[in-house]
């Protein structure tokens, strides 16, 4: 699709008003707090195309698992995060001429997404006749201060006319999921009531009992001062909205003010929340709008304190880095360790809103570079706090031992609905026990493993035990019939990078025993006895490390996706006419399955997470070998690839993978984003930038730097919170620079050299 946003350094902007687009729109300017998110529906009603969003973390419904077979060890249910309560509607009819923007004519239409202050803005006039015309300023925001609460301000000003508003301001809970696998409703009520301009909706799940509760008051100004109104209730099950007429004068500003509360019995208890609600609501009301707004633009511009990338001359590439970084920022604030990242965040349905691998292969690094290592850390706890699921997960496979996390998941239960995804991707299980090193590594805090990652180390271990074959005859360790990282291969014997991965899991945690029996010996004995482990147990962990099979051409010297790969027809997607791409979308399932084409990264996840354990021609090799037959329908597969090519000099490949990966949703470059962003890809970008052009490392818990400066850009410069520092690092053609924004001395290497970065002091470097 054409891009039709406007290139902005801090905003994202349409101009003129597209029903085609709407729906793509719609994810786009989405806003969210961590806690609560909204797609940017229209408040007025739209009777055009629109899928309906309204999301609060954490609450999610258990539909029934839609196949046309049942296998043993099936998911039951497929995972849902439930589209909530709507509290922006407004219904407005002007004159007998209700508001609809797919019916009267609009023009002058601007939407614009503000990313330094975290709001969004639309401006418009719609013309009701040929004398009537309305101009229209809405603004909303979901509050990153206070986590509970979302507000907009919506300002009608007639012109060539007065007349009569009829105006419905409303809370509807009567909605639906668009990806319900039975069309079935999620809600039932439980009550719902009007008190004046306030109205109140509180809902439950069918299943799993969470209680959902919306409590709104809607305002009046005119000329700038508050306008009481006599209003009329309006009340059915699951909506309750409040009515009233309003004159409108030529050439003076009506606007309505919306605040609403959003509490779960996930939070307070449920016969608590109408009082919660209303508590929060209360104090909102006494800060009023611009307050919110004032404390909006100071929450976010300390988070962009902490997480901002700057990118000089070069302002497609500006405004997608800082996209995917608010993104990421509204979509997760690690304040609360029961909450995980959705692939689609707030921004849309598709995937479930579902945990998946992705959170420890893409997006833990931007949270442990930009954020209180606390923050990080929650990601783990959320894991570890799911270990029991994950044993069960295993026992439901017929593994006797072990621990095998799902690819898909609310509570730790498998909810993926796609057999070989399910059953055989289950080199998920490496990613987490990656990201307790990768933390660990990072942040030097040794608590995580000695109160909890320890315990799901060994766990992963005992699967991989557990799931490895014995090959008498090669006299090596193998792995039968799994999917790797490329879904364009499944039910395949020995794919390098899951075997490698078990390989190094079983290495990483028979490394971390030792060394804890060395310097901690009581605790190791603590570990022992708590988890159960026996000499025998780690012996045959470490002959399983130590043979374990890793498919291996001598010829090419490449490491081979999986047994047989080169007895494929080998081609590059180059060869491709372009009417076959994309893939998934031109081909049959049998036809992508034979060819050698290539998902995402694979062989190259296993050269990115183990970087420091492969020299550069043999990631080189690797990568000259795969990527021409990689076609990136993935959205985590180009930003692997931008790591990569940054690493062995080819930048001008990092580039195009980097502008890929950050403008994936603003270009719509898989077609695809009326679903939703992609927010754990949008990680990914932050890594092709960071690890990427900034070539930034930890190793053994030293901070490396080797940048490189893109031909396109004049500068760039990124933030790195790391060992109790705030670095800023400015990249120029004149050299690095390496202020410490903070009072804690810290040491790193740039480019081979080691510096000091002293305390609020800068240092030159090249």
């Amino acid at each position: 699709m054409k891009p039709y946003v406007k290139q902005d350094p801090w905003s994202i902007i349409e101009e003129g008003f597209d029903p085609q687009k709407q729906e793509i729109s719609e994810s786009l300017f989405s806003i969210g707090n961590g806690h609560t998110g909204q797609r940017a529906n229209f408040e007025e009603t739209y009777s055009g195309s629109s899928l309906q969003g309204s999301y609060m973390a954490g609450v999610y419904y258990p539909d029934k698992t839609r196949v046309g077979w049942w296998k043993n060890g099936y998911p039951e249910y497929f995972a849902k995060v439930l589209n909530a309560t709507n509290w922006i509607g407004l219904k407005l009819i002007i004159d007998g001429t209700e508001l609809d923007l797919a019916k009267v004519e609009v023009t002058d239409f601007r939407r614009e997404l503000n990313m330094k202050e975290g709001f969004l803005k639309r401006t418009f006039t719609a013309k009701l006749s040929p004398e009537k015309r309305v101009h229209i300023k809405a603004v909303r925001f979901v509050s990153m201060a206070r986590k509970e609460i979302g507000a907009l301000s919506y300002e009608l000003t007639p012109e060539g006319f007065s007349g009569q508003l009829e105006l419905e301001s409303y809370l509807d809970g009567d909605i639906k999921n668009t990806d319900a696998n039975y069309d079935e409703k999620f809600w039932d009520p439980v009550n719902q009531s009007v008190n004046g301009m306030r109205a109140s909706v509180t809902v439950k799940t069918k299943k799993l009992d969470f209680h959902y509760c919306t409590v709104k008051e809607t305002e009046i100004h005119q000329n700038g001062s508050y306008t009481p109104i006599e209003s009329t209730p309006v009340l059915r099950d699951k909506y309750a909205g409040v009515r009233a007429d309003i004159a409108l004068k030529d050439g003076e500003a009506t606007t309505i003010y919306k605040y609403t509360a959003h509490v779960t019995n996930r939070d307070h208890a449920k016969e608590a929340l109408q009082a919660k609600a209303e508590q929060a609501l209360e104090a909102a009301l006494q800060a009023g709008f611009k307050q919110l707004q004032k404390e909006q633009a100071e929450a976010w511009e300390t988070k962009w304190l902490d997480s901002d990338i700057v990118i000089e001359g070069d302002t497609a590439a500006q405004q997608g880095i800082r996209f995917n970084i608010f993104q990421l920022n509204q979509t997760y604030t690690g304040e609360d360790a029961r909450l995980n990242i959705g692939p689609k965040g707030f921004t849309g349905e598709k995937y479930g809103g579902s945990t998946y691998w992705d959170t420890e292969a893409y997006c833990l690094p931007f949270y442990l570079a930009t954020a209180d290592s606390r923050i990080a850390r929650n990601l783990l706890v959320y894991r570890w706090n799911q270990l029991g699921k994950a044993k069960e997960n295993a026992a439901k496979l017929g593994f006797t031992k072990g621990a095998l996390y799902p690819m898909v998941t609310m509570n730790g239960e498998e909810s993926h609905n796609e057999w070989e995804i399910t059953f055989e991707e289950i080199h998920r299980n490496g990613a987490i026990a990656y990201a307790v090193y990768q933390y660990t590594d990072y942040t030097g805090d040794t608590s995580y493993i000695e109160e909890a990652g320890i315990e799901v180390l060994v766990e992963i271990s005992r699967f991989w035990e557990d799931r490895v074959l014995y090959n008498k005859r090669r006299g090596a360790y193998m792995m039968l019939g799994v999917t790797g990282p490329n879904e364009y291969e499944n039910n395949v014997n020995n794919n390098w990078y899951t075997n490698r991965i078990a390989a190094w899991t079983l290495s990483c945690t028979l490394d971390t025993l030792t060394a804890w029996k060395e310097k901690q010996p009581e605790l190791f004995t603590t570990w022992q006895k708590q988890l159960g482990i026996t000499d025998d147990e780690l012996t045959k962990w470490g002959d399983i490390r130590s043979n374990m099979y890793e498919p291996y051409d001598e010829e090419t010297g490449v490491f081979l996706q999986q047994d047989g790969f080169l007895d494929k027809e080998l081609m590059a997607v180059s060869e491709l006419e372009e009417k076959h791409l994309p893939l998934n979308q031109n081909w049959s399932w049998d036809r992508i399955l034979r060819s050698c084409f290539i998902k995402q990264a694979d062989v190259l996840q296993g050269l990115h997470f183990l970087n420091h354990e492969y020299d550069d021609e043999t990631k080189r090799r690797n990568f000259d070998f795969y990527e021409p037959m990689t076609v990136h329908e993935s959205s985590l597969s180009p930003c692997v690839h931008a790591v990569l090519a940054c690493e062995l000099g080819y930048e001008a490949k990092a580039y195009d993978m980097y502008l890929r990966t950050a403008r994936l949703d603003l270009d719509n470059y898989n077609n695809d984003t009326e679903d939703g962003c992609h927010i754990t890809s949008m990680a990914g970008t932050w890594m092709a930038v960071v690890q990427g052009f900034g070539g930034m490392r930890v190793r053994n818990g030293e901070l490396h730097l080797n940048p490189v400066l893109p031909e396109n850009w004049d500068g760039y410069s990124f933030k790195i919170v790391f060992g109790g520092a705030r670095l800023l690092i400015r990249v120029a053609k004149s050299g690095i620079t390496v202020i410490n924004e903070t009072n804690q001395s810290v040491e790193l290497s740039v480019n081979g050299s080691r510096i000091t970065a002293s305390a609020n002091q800068e240092v030159k470097s090249g």
